[in-house]
């Protein structure tokens, strides 16, 4: 299946997906997460629709639905005295749906980050994972990803 850009008709499938993923997080931190939500409204994915920098790559399947998709965002760190600069490729959420899980359809998204990723110059992609979350975490390991750094905290 091609992975293409998101459009306005994808939305309905893009909000049930992002529920998807509320529920893993909600599940995992429900002290810090809500459910079942979305993360953005339908006016605000209308709005990132529009925005050409960060794209919404999704993954339709044979049934007409969206089976996964991949928000983008470019972020830049400036140079100066301490830091180089750089330009990354923030993988700000990566699902597939639950139903169609075990087909590759994750890799598929990841490989696409890292095509578009290399083709807009970018010197890195990176992502976060919540604690908890053992099988994205065991995913984007089998990617290829590693540490760059790691947030602690202690609940008070």
């Amino acid at each position: 299946m091609k992975i293409r850009r998101a459009e306005t008709a994808d939305i309905d499938d893009i909000l049930r997906l992002l529920t998807q993923v509320n529920m893993v997080h909600h599940t995992i931190r429900p002290d810090l997460f809500k459910g079942p939500a979305t993360k953005y409204s339908r006016e605000e994915l209308e709005a990132k629709l529009q925005a050409t920098e960060d794209p919404i790559f999704v993954y339709p399947g044979d049934n007409g639905h969206i089976q996964g998709y991949l928000f983008c965002e470019s972020q830049e760190i400036k140079e100066s005295p301490l830091r180089t600069g750089i330009r990354t490729l923030y993988i700000d959420d990566l699902c597939v749906d639950e139903t169609a899980r075990g087909k590759h359809i994750g890799k598929q998204l990841y490989d696409h980050a890292l095509d578009y990723a290399r083709a807009q110059g970018f010197y890195n992609v990176t992502l976060h994972v919540w604690g908890g979350n053992d099988p994205a975490l065991k995913f984007y390991r089998k990617m290829g990803m590693q540490n760059q750094y790691q947030c602690l905290e202690q609940i008070l």
